[in-house]
């Protein structure tokens, strides 16, 4: 067993770092199997040799993003493990990003993992971007975010936000009311995210005049759009033909980001997904980008990446067995 101190410069940092009632530091304790004391204006951590030299690149990565202003949560510290035990403690200090955008309520938007930061990288340096990840891993909340924030920075004219209204497996029938009614329901993940940035009443007003539109994709046939920022979502869920008729609709001084996960197909089983074939079709053209998150990007419950990467196990234990296609028969009719 070891002790190492790390020297503090201001004890606020400690205190961001250690968290509300010591929760962070309960994880590295709990994580690294260490003890984690702050006395003398200094930090101290006893354990075995390899776990302690791994407890300190994490506080000190810590430490920096706390000395650059980052909130540190749970989700970060566990992060930031993962870093330092893959070798990648070099990486943390771009964590510290530049803020994308501030919401209605204040809050800053900004990437929490590196696989966000390069998404969000790629979002400002391209015209097409495709964001290809699991569940909770930022994908449609910060494509919106992007939107906002060059649509406030007088870059684009209009905000359309799209996705094909595919059920999840699911068989809803007939909905009630007007057409906004019926197709509310998908698209209900993007008027949250909406809501959030803009806050209800400022975005109705931009609704009303033009600026935001939310709609179907199949809304998108025929017209070329120009001078805005287009946000496609669920794109794995698009045909072959309508990805192709969407990425026909970009006009001049427009941005595009085509998000999905391809592990949630809810298409027919003999249909192809337009975003699987695009990414094949669209890798290494010049002003597009083909970014992948992984379960590591995950900022939901920590539980949604224990439930992904058990998914990810069982289904390659279990492939899916390829579905044959039916061919109607054919009947003579006797004259």
């Amino acid at each position: 067993m070891i002790e190492k101190a790390i020297e503090v410069e201001r004890m606020e940092h400690v205190i961001s770092v250690f968290g509300s009632f010591d929760q962070n530091l309960r994880i590295i304790e709990s994580e690294l199997g260490v003890k984690v004391l702050n006395r003398d204006d200094m930090i101290h951590i006893l354990g075995e040799e390899e776990a302690v030299l791994l407890a300190e690149k994490a506080i000190n990565g810590l430490l920096t993003l706390a000395a650059r202003g980052e909130s540190i949560d749970a989700q970060n510290v566990r992060y930031i493990l993962k870093l330092v035990s893959e070798g990648k403690e070099t990486k943390i200090q771009e964590l510290a990003g530049d803020v994308i955008c501030i919401t209605a309520k204040g809050k800053p938007i900004k990437p929490k993992t590196l696989g966000q930061k390069t998404y969000c990288d790629a979002i400002a340096k391209n015209t097409v971007t495709l964001g290809i990840g699991p569940a909770g891993t930022g994908k449609t909340y910060l494509a919106v975010a992007a939107a906002v924030a060059a649509f406030r920075a007088e870059e684009v004219n209009r905000i359309i936000l799209t996705r094909p209204a595919v059920e999840a497996g699911e068989r809803l029938g007939f909905l009630p009311g007007d057409l906004q009614s019926k197709v509310d329901p998908y698209l209900r993940p993007l008027y949250d995210a909406l809501f959030d940035m803009l806050g209800a009443d400022t975005y109705q007003k931009y609704l009303e005049r033009g600026n935001i539109e939310v709609a179907p994709l199949a809304y998108m046939r025929g017209r070329t759009l120009d001078d805005s920022f287009i946000i496609l979502d669920e794109a794995q869920n698009t045909s072959r033909e309508q990805m192709k008729m969407f990425l026909t609709r970009i006009g001049f001084g427009s941005k595009v980001v085509i998000t999905g996960d391809i592990t949630q197909i809810d298409l027919p089983a003999d249909k192809s997904s337009g975003l699987k074939v695009a990414m094949k079709v669209l890798e290494g053209l010049d002003d597009i980008a083909i970014c992948t998150l992984s379960g590591a990007d995950v900022v939901r419950h920590r539980l949604v990446q224990k439930i992904i990467e058990a998914y990810e196990v069982y289904d390659k234990k279990h492939p899916l067995a390829p579905v044959k296609k039916q061919i109607p028969r054919r009947y003579n009719k006797k004259v």
